[in-house]
């Protein structure tokens, strides 16, 4: 699919392919109406037109073209690594770069275009109390300002350690959301008003983090993040990748994922050209401290390391400073599973009490343990469970566990909080999903959308938000 290409009442022409995070077009080019059909082999609606801001701007001859930093922390220093691009060589101008702090007092200069900034006494970015600087790199002609670039800095480190997810040398615990970029009315177009409130119903349930399901969203949110230090787990947009899910949706019969027939060198290098973009793109968010390859790929089929490896492999050249992940879905266990051992953090999509076990949550609770035991066993890793929970239809209640019940998502949200405080090389848990969302109509099992929101899709709050907010924030005032 042409994401450069809009089927409306009025088109425009672009040449990009996929879901792109960015897009500039030199020209635009009006085209006659036409028609485009598009097959979902995802849960969720893409609904059509310019969803995100479009903006008109001119640079001058010579300019900033992109920064790319890097940060380290060494004690009570921070270290900024800088490298600028500049639209043309600089030849007769000259660059200043200078890091401010947010007192707007400058604490560190250079004036090369690469190079180390110093900062005593550093501020680090932390989740949930961001501090950020601005590295401000100005392009001179003689005394004569001709481009000046400001970028956000947030100074952080981010590893992992046997088990642990470490930010800032410290052991750093998941809380939070899978979400959508779906709003009632606007569909997916980006909406500020929703944003914001968004993000507020978060910090008020003690949440820390969301996942960038399914694909990169806009980077106002990001932006947002970085300031507010809201951890991101930032997702390519690559989902689909499981053609065995697809024929059990829809009653086909299966077929191979990964062959020259369907997901395919030319499918892997869209892929490529969608994490260097990603990358291209959101290298410099504080608040992105992994990047996740892909959602539920078909991952104990033959052929998915073949696909997968060198994608890996271009990630962690992209950008060796961040852990790589891939959410990983209930076929691909312990035993079948072909690919865990490339990534640095096990990440799993598992509906015990929902998909498995259904109404059965003593059951569930044991098979929830025995899989966490299993990855726990066989990998050094940490595990954070990037989808849990069960669809709701907000208003219905029940005496006893019965599903669609607001008093089921709670059982199985405390069911599976339970488990999770088990078991030791759990480091994070995101519920799917923050709120309900629109799928395909021609999703039958669905109505009116996925409803496995805690909030509806207006953001009306069921009743395990009140379970999400008890459990977070007492683990903050625990802290």
């Amino acid at each position: 699919m042409s994401a450069g290409t809009y089927w409306g009442l009025y088109s425009i022409r672009g040449g990009h392919l996929g879901h792109c995070p960015a897009w500039q077009a030199r020209r635009i080019e009006t085209l006659k109406n036409g028609k485009r059909k598009q097959h979902y082999q995802h849960d969720f609606f893409n609904y059509a037109g310019l969803a995100r801001s479009v903006w008109l701007f001119n640079v001058p001859s010579i300019s900033v073209k992109d920064i790319t930093v890097v940060t380290k922390v060494e004690g009570t220093t921070g270290v900024v690594d800088f490298n600028i691009a500049t639209s043309i060589p600089l030849d007769h101008h000259s660059i200043n770069v200078t890091l401010l702090d947010e007192d707007e007092c400058p604490v560190s200069h250079s004036s090369e275009l690469n190079g180390s900034l110093i900062v005593e006494s550093v501020h680090l970015w932390q989740p949930g109390a961001a501090y950020l600087y601005q590295l401000r790199a100005q392009v001179f002609s003689g005394n004569t300002v001709v481009d000046t670039y400001d970028l956000p800095v947030g100074i952080r480190t981010v590893e992992v350690s046997g088990n642990k997810f470490l930010i800032n040398g410290k052991p750093f615990y998941f809380t939070g959301f899978g979400k959508h970029e779906d709003t009632p009315i606007r569909g997916k177009g980006h909406d500020p008003a929703y944003m914001i409130h968004d993000f507020q119903l978060m910090k008020w349930m003690g949440a820390n983090s969301f996942r960038t399901s399914h694909y990169p969203y806009a980077e106002e949110v990001l932006e947002y993040a970085d300031r507010y230090g809201i951890v991101v787990i930032n997702e390519t947009a690559a989902v689909g990748l499981n053609l065995t899910i697809v024929a059990g949706l829809f009653g086909h019969k299966p077929i191979p994922t990964f062959s020259p027939e369907t997901m395919n060198d030319e499918t892997r290098a869209a892929h490529a050209q969608a994490i260097r973009e990603l990358i291209a793109r959101d290298k410099n968010h504080p608040s992105v401290v992994m990047w996740t390859i892909a959602n539920e790929p078909a991952a104990s089929e033959p052929g998915v390391r073949e696909y997968m490896e060198p994608l890996v492999k271009l990630n962690r050249e992209l950008d060796p400073t961040r852990p790589i992940c891939f959410a990983n879905e209930n076929q691909a266990n312990i035993h079948t599973d072909l690919i865990a051992d490339l990534f640095d953090v096990i990440c799993l999509n598992r509906y015990y009490g929902w998909y498995l076990n259904t109404g059965d949550l003593e059951e569930a609770e044991q098979g929830l343990e025995e899989c966490l035991r299993s990855w726990e066993g066989k990998y050094n890793k940490p595990i954070i469970m990037t989808e849990y929970g069960a669809d709701t239809l907000a208003g219905l209640h029940t005496v006893g566990d019965i599903p669609w019940s607001e008093e089921y998502q709670s059982r199985v949200l405390e069911m599976s909080h339970r488990v999770f405080d088990k078991v030791e090389s759990v480091v994070g848990e995101q519920v799917w999903n923050f709120a309900d969302f629109q799928t395909p109509s021609n999703f039958i099992f669905r109505v009116d959308g996925n409803k496995k929101g805690v909030f509806t899709r207006d953001r009306r709050p069921k009743s395990a938000v009140q379970v999400l907010k008890k459990r977070w924030t007492e683990m903050i005032a625990n802290n």
